[in-house]
């Protein structure tokens, strides 16, 4: 995927969009440090960082972050709430994300 990652991003040197990295994960999550996904500003992505409502928080976060032009942001995705057991995901988690912008 990483070289797969990377040639995407070459063919969209000049696009905005947004580059979410996982820096870090604790107990029980879909995907593992090191993975990435683009956002774009209408919301279309290029990877998954696990799916379902963490991927959605994280893809929410990176449009709010394009939409207020930040450079970066840094989240932490909890799937150890009330919302996660009532979903009946099976992560049980903590996701800490790394989201940086580019041409804005």
């Amino acid at each position: 995927m990483k070289r797969e990652f990377v040639r995407y991003l070459q063919g969209h040197e000049s696009d905005t969009l947004a580059v979410a990295t996982i820096l870090q994960t604790k107990g029980s999550t879909p995907r593992k440090a090191g993975t990435t996904m683009v956002v774009h500003p209408d919301g279309s992505i290029f990877g998954t960082i696990g799916g379902g409502r963490a991927e959605n928080e994280i893809r929410l976060n990176a449009l709010e972050a394009l939409q207020k032009k930040e450079a970066h942001r840094r989240i932490l995705v909890d799937l150890n709430d009330d919302v996660a057991v009532k979903e009946g995901m099976v992560c049980g988690g903590n996701l800490d994300v790394w989201i940086e912008t580019q041409n804005m």
